[in-house]
């Protein structure tokens, strides 16, 4: 026994120390010296307490080819799932149940797109050098060390990272922007199904009167609907980073306390583990800045230095249309275009499936764009619905661009920087030392034909889906140094100068609203402590403005247990703080009120589509304040409902929900209780992997459309936060060396590394870290230092 015992030991001693060994290997090097092929001269890496990496280098080459290596340190199978959901390619790890969203991704042209614009890249321009040497550093990494335990769980090959992985990236995360491929079938729905009236809820300018309609069948609504809903489930499914919305907002100097202006921003995008955003400070003779990237990307999206900085969030600006295409009945390979039969482009491409037989795509193109319903394979309807998209259809030197802002240090170079940004559209939020605050909505927007509304699904056989020409830069939104003293994005529709429209999917006015009422406030001086208050102001005008409307409706007939619950609701001032019980009712009753007013007159799969629009948010308050709407009526029963008594409903399914799901003590319906955050991981979808890759559950504050964007679905409770700010910073320009700031999870995304999750709880506490800049702060602040060396090849 004794003897057993001994080798029972030494055998669990062994494999410890073998996992021990193996686990090991997968972390980053953040101490001693590596050569690196291609330097010039050596590089110091100093890792902070948060293991950021601080960069000094002595040519910008070299800067951004240690910035690869020590990018894909921490973030390699980040960067490896994002260029292949980009470019179609998860199901080769993943197998055949990422077949779809990888067809997806293929009709929608990206990946060609990328491929394209990659061969005609200036490779002697500074932009496109500093990709290359950046490329390097990850390619080189990656080549020298063992593969991420993710690529030995999925069986991932390693192959070299290129130019065309960068721009498949960029084009991601454009399509993530596009609401317009998951609104215009809903609305277009509406509006042909069930009529004018029952449009009048979503605030859309629609005049019946020479609307054209393409030509449906009931087989292409069941298309449009699955296109949407692949659309959706394809960015939720891939458990990486999708842009959803943000905060930015700059202070002149003369309403701040240091008196320089003082830029805050928090751009709100699904959480994820690892996080989008790694941060990194860049240094050579002449350039410094400290910045946020994008896998693969070289160039900080957000950034700032001693003398500027900037933020950004999203224009939603709408630069995609949908159009139905008129086919030849003796050609089914021909749509009308311009009166004549054109012919549709085709191209082959092939899905490799882990597991499977490869699929085989025929992907076609008219003369508007993609034939996104091409997407759907074998089953698609008779009806080809194009796409027309500002990202394929625009110059779009983007990887200029942030070159550019990377190094605006005036507002003239700022805005030119801003200017070359096409496709997603973009609020860039900028200031400076010298006082300058600045904004420009960055995008090409496009011309339409007078009277076309880009809401809806368009007619290619007609003119409304053509595009005349783009709107000159000048004439955006925009503004520089305003006379009230500060400037606020908050993705709410802009009124520019110029007068002309801009259709867009804008989020509620209500987040804007509140961060401008504050900041109106002239006896306010902001420094970096109330900046941080706002940032995390949990509040919102939009559910009392919504209950409004609700509550009288509600007053009769109600045991003392609901006039207790009533009248929290009638005394909520909008606050998701995490004791509260009210906004707990008030987002239980929203989803209620939705699903008892319009999943009849859509259905089920509609009804879902229409849950992830923005355009549900702007509708409810219009709809609870219309008693005459035809939404009231449930279609499924003989009786015609009204609106008291859908509400009423509404009401009593809200509380029986929250009885079967938190209990009959409504003292426990808190909103800590049902509303959590869970950072998770592509590989954490699956038991038990997800004990070991995801991070929280934490409880939440905040909630949809509060300035604290930590935001759910529409749905029923319990809920779970999916997007909110993905990091959260602050820099007054009086000290623009103590800027502050947090990641939500960590700076790296490898498992058990020190800093995977370091930042978590801290970041859902609403706890603020130091962005080291100077070098003294730097030195002081250093836990590990690595020395990258010039290698053999040099």
């Amino acid at each position: 026994m004794k003897r057993s015992l001994k080798v029972l030991v030494v055998a669990i001693a062994a494999v410890s120390a073998g996992a021990w060994w193996y686990l090991d290997s997968k972390q980053a090097q953040r101490d001693g010296a590596v050569d690196l092929d291609h330097l010039q001269a050596p590089v110091s890496v100093r890792y902070d307490e948060r293991g950021v990496p601080h960069i000094q280098a002595q040519n910008e080459a070299d800067m951004y080819r240690a910035l690869g290596y020590v990018h894909a340190q921490d973030r390699l199978f980040q960067m490896e799932m994002m260029r292949r959901l980009a470019r179609g390619e998860l199901a080769a790890v993943l197998g055949p149940k990422l077949v779809d969203t990888d067809r997806l991704f293929r009709t929608l042209g990206i990946r060609a797109h990328a491929d394209a614009y990659a061969a005609k890249m200036d490779a002697n321009s500074a932009p496109s050098q500093a990709l290359a040497a950046y490329l390097d550093g990850i390619n080189q990494y990656q080549t020298r060390h063992p593969a991420p335990l993710e690529f030995d769980i999925l069986g991932i090959p390693k192959r070299p990272f290129t130019t065309a992985d960068t721009l498949s990236v960029a084009g991601y995360m454009a399509y993530s922007f596009a609401a317009a491929f998951r609104t215009e079938p809903v609305l277009t729905y509406v509006r042909d199904e069930l009529g004018a009236d029952y449009l009048k809820a979503f605030d859309l300018a629609w005049h019946p009167e020479g609307v054209l309609k393409p030509s449906l069948a009931a087989n292409d609504w069941s298309d449009l609907n699955r296109i949407a809903r692949l659309s959706q489930q394809a960015l939720e499914d891939a458990g990486l980073p999708q842009f959803e919305g943000s905060n930015a907002w700059a202070v002149s100097g003369s309403r701040t306390t240091s008196g320089k202006p003082l830029l805050a921003g928090d751009p709100h995008i699904r959480f994820a583990a690892p996080a989008v955003w790694y941060e990194a400070q860049l240094a050579y003779p002449g350039f410094e800045l400290y910045g946020h990237h994008q896998a693969l990307n070289p160039v900080a999206s957000l950034g700032h230095n001693r003398d500027f900085g900037w933020s950004i969030t999203m224009f939603q600006n709408d630069d995609l249309d949908l159009i139905a295409e008129k086919l030849n009945p003796d050609n089914p390979n021909q749509v009308w275009y311009q009166g004549q039969w054109v012919e549709l482009q085709s191209r082959a491409e092939q899905i490799e499936v882990k597991g499977g037989e490869p699929v085989s795509l025929t992907l076609r193109r008219s003369p508007h764009g993609p034939i996104i319903n091409d997407a759907l394979g074998a089953t698609a309807g008779k009806t080809p619905i194009a796409m027309w998209w500002a990202f394929l259809e625009t110059e779009n030197p983007i990887l200029d661009a942030f070159y550019q802002l990377n190094r605006a240090d005036s507002l003239s170079k700022a805005r030119a920087a801003a200017e070359k940004i096409q496709a997603p559209g973009l609020n860039v939020v900028w200031a400076n030392t010298k006082g300058d605050i600045g904004w420009w909505a960055a995008a090409q927007l496009p011309l339409r034909p007078a009277g076309v509304n880009p809401n809806f699904i368009l007619d290619g056989s007609s003119s409304e889906a053509d595009k005349p020409g783009f709107v000159p830069f000048s004439a955006n939104p925009q503004e520089e140094n305003p006379s009230r003293g500060y400037i606020v994005s908050a993705n709410h529709q802009p009124v520019p100068a110029s007068g002309i429209e801009i259709p867009g999917y804008y989020n509620l006015p209500d987040r804007a609203q509140r961060l401008d009422q504050r900041l109106a406030d002239d006896r306010v001086k902001w420094d970096l402590n109330n900046s941080q208050a706002l940032q995390l102001d949990n509040g919102s005008g939009y559910g009392p403005r919504l209950l409004k409307s609700l509550l009288p409706l509600l007053q009769t007939d109600i045991s003392a247990e609901e006039q207790v619950l009533l009248k929290q609701l009638a005394n909520w001032n909008g606050d998701h703080t995490l004791n509260g019980v009210a906004p707990t009712l008030f987002n239980q009753l929203v989803y209620q009120l939705t699903d008892a007013a319009m999943r009849d007159e859509l259905g089920d799969s509609f009804f879902d589509n229409l849950l992830a629009t923005r355009v549900l948010d702007v509708a409810l308050p219009r709809l609870a304040a219309d008693a005459d709407s035809p939404w009231w009526d449930n279609r499924n029963t003989p009786a015609k409902e009204d609106r008291a008594s859908i509400v009423k409903a509404a009401w009593q399914a809200s509380l029986a929900h929250l009885r079967s799901t938190a209990g009959n003590d409504p003292a426990k319906w808190q909103w800590s209780t049902l509303h959590t955050l869970t950072h998770e991981h592509p590989l954490g979808k699956q038991q038990p992997l997800d004990k070991l890759f995801n991070v929280g559950a934490f409880a939440a504050p905040g909630g949809h459309e509060t300035p604290n964007n930590l935001s759910h679905r529409v749905g029923p409770a319990p809920w779970s936060v999916v997007y909110g700010p993905s990091t959260r910073r602050l820099i007054d320009f009086a000290q623009p060396t103590q800027a502050l700031g947090i990641n939500p999870v960590g700076q790296s995304g490898v498992l058990f590394d020190a800093h995977y999750r370091d930042q978590a709880k801290a970041y859902m506490r609403g706890e603020y870290v130091p962005q080291h800049f100077s070098a003294e702060d730097v030195a002081a602040n250093t836990r590990h230092t690595l020395t990258l060396n010039p290698g053999p090849a040099h």
